[in-house]
């Protein structure tokens, strides 16, 4: 249920999220999911990938500022209602979501949330047998 997720600040510039896919397909791990935040100065790709700990070590060597964080993932059926499902049990035991990022195929969506309060939610999912 929880997740190692790689937060990589990138440069506001042409190539930077090229510069991140390159290293990480020359070392053979994948990007499973991500996503994109952006201000003027700089970006953050939060990321999902096949191997944590060797991505986090050639992004480091490569000279990227990155971070590994804790993040929830979970699997809801993609009919109308079941993230909602999801949301209205974290929010109903004061848990708020800092950010999320989801994507959609076929009969099941794939979900990350970084929680305020990992333990917590994870406790609330489990109690009402969310997977």
């Amino acid at each position: 249920m929880t997740t190692k997720q790689l937060s990589i600040f990138l440069e506001n510039k042409t190539g930077r999220l090229n510069d991140v896919a390159k290293i990480l397909s020359e070392s053979s791990i994948n990007m499973k999911a991500f996503s994109i935040a952006d201000n003027t100065d700089f970006g953050i790709l939060r990321v999902l990938v096949s191997d944590t700990d060797k991505a986090y070590q050639i992004l480091k060597e490569n000279g990227f500022a990155v971070k590994v964080t804790d993040v929830l993932t979970l699997h809801v059926d993609n009919t109308p209602g079941s993230l909602y499902a999801v949301l209205d049990l974290l929010a109903a035991a004061n848990i708020y979501i800092e950010y999320m990022y989801a994507f959609s195929e076929g009969d099941t969506a794939s979900v990350a949330i970084r929680p305020d309060n990992l333990e917590a939610a994870v406790d609330v999912l489990k109690q009402n047998n969310i997977q």
